[in-house]
């Protein structure tokens, strides 16, 4: 019976369908299959329907049944922006902040990422694999399937490998998929302070060349920011980066309105990210592209920022992804549920929209809409049972999980009811 799944009965059968990212109003269409059911064989998604139709076609005796009666089936969400791998903590630094210190006044006495980077730094493999382990235990409690993981809390050779090799460690030891990013620029280290160019060019004559030679990444980004990487040294980077075989992503328009937006489409960028402010040409050049526009409401919320204009964004024609933006310093949370809750009610996107930004356009943004982000024939069975019979029930149960069960490549991984990880 192993890898043969019929998930029966449910309420709403959510399917967000389709194999790349969805634009503008089409982010409003989920696919909703009432009474709904899916075959799973081998890991992949093999059929779906209704129940009646499934089981027309289909010997329910010969499936493992999971009977999803009242309640709603999704795509595994996908996390496609996150600082996974990392040593230490910073709570006094977010003590700080809510006392009203500004978070680039922060960094600039030596606080923000250069804190983590010296914590980073001194922590073995093992402890950031422990570490990782955990993260992902609670990923995988909120619906998470898919993950990307960056480094960048290294900025040096040695740690920057060594963040990247843990997650590919946690990728092999794990249910959840880990999309591993190289992210050498995510600051300039105290070491090279003055001399960001050539920073620049050591991350491209000795990290980028050794990070694609071992296949340790995916992807490439750069914190592409007022007194941080100009978009000269970024175009510089990614450009390399993108000879050399990664894809590009690129931490955009954050705190001042650079023109990293404009940057991400130039170059073909994967996803833009942040984006807190983008400038009105630069969010109708994304529009205009396959660039997905990943917001990440969580940090903005952290950060007591303004949020991006997520609204404006869809009702521009962008394809919107949503994060967390999991990291040590500016948003130490992989809740799911406050994401959502934040771009419904404080970024005015739709429940439906929220959806698509978490699935298929989050799959999108890390490369794999063609595999995973929606339940359609073909794809992994990445799968999601909630306890309550509605989409609806994510952000309205604000800030708490209402996953009962994860499916992960054909197998369940996750079950609230049998006390959380069955893996």
């Amino acid at each position: 019976m192993k890898n043969k799944i019929l998930i029966k009965n449910a309420s709403e059968l959510v399917t967000c369908s389709g194999f790349k990212a969805k634009h503008g109003s089409e982010m409003s269409d989920l696919h909703v299959i009432n009474d709904g059911a899916v075959i799973v064989e081998d890991g992949v998604i093999k059929a779906v329907g209704t129940t009646e139709e499934i089981l027309n076609k289909y010997k329910e005796a010969e499936y493992s049944v999971i009977d999803a009666g009242g309640k709603a089936v999704l795509p595994g969400f996908v996390d496609s922006h996150t600082h996974l791998v990392f040593g230490g903590y910073r709570a006094e630094e977010f003590s700080w902040r809510l006392r009203g210190d500004k978070y680039m006044d922060i960094m600039k006495r030596g606080g923000g990422i250069a804190s983590s980077v010296k914590s980073t730094r001194e922590a073995s493999k093992q402890e950031l694999m422990e570490a990782g382990l955990k993260r992902l235990n609670s990923m995988l409690s909120f619906g998470v399937t898919t993950v990307e993981g960056k480094s960048g809390y290294g900025l040096d050779f040695e740690t920057e490998i060594k963040q990247l090799e843990v997650a590919k460690e946690l990728n092999d030891a794990h249910p959840v998929d880990v999309v591993r990013t190289f992210m050498g620029a995510h600051a300039v280290p105290q070491e090279y302070k003055g001399r960001e160019d050539e920073y620049i060019d050591f991350i491209i004559e000795s990290v980028l060349p050794n990070v694609a030679d071992k296949k340790l990444a995916e992807f490439c980004d750069v914190f592409c920011e007022d007194n941080v990487f100009s978009i000269e040294q970024s175009r510089k980077l990614l450009s390399k980066a993108k000879e050399i075989g990664l894809a590009l992503k690129i931490h955009a328009d954050e705190i001042v309105q650079l023109g990293g937006a404009e940057l991400a489409v130039e170059l073909g960028a994967v996803s833009a990210d942040h984006l807190l402010q983008a400038s009105d040409e630069g969010i109708k050049a994304m529009a205009e592209s396959s660039v997905v526009a990943t917001l990440l409401p969580c940090t903005a919320f952290s950060l007591k920022e303004s949020y991006a204009r997520g609204r404006e964004m869809i009702d521009s024609g962008c394809a919107v992804g949503l994060a967390t933006d999991f990291n040590p310093g500016s948003c130490f949370t992989e809740s799911i549920p406050l994401v959502f809750a934040l771009a419904c009610i404080q970024m005015n996107l739709s429940i439906e929209e929220a959806i698509t930004a978490l699935t298929i356009n989050g799959a999108a943004a890390v490369n794999r809409a063609e595999e995973i982000g929606s339940i359609d024939i073909g794809k992994k069975a990445d799968i999601i049972i909630l306890e309550f019979p509605s989409y609806k029930f994510i952000p309205y149960h604000v800030g708490v999980s209402t996953v009962e069960k994860v499916i992960k490549n054909g197998e369940l991984v996750f079950d609230k009811e049998k006390g959380g990880l069955v893996c």
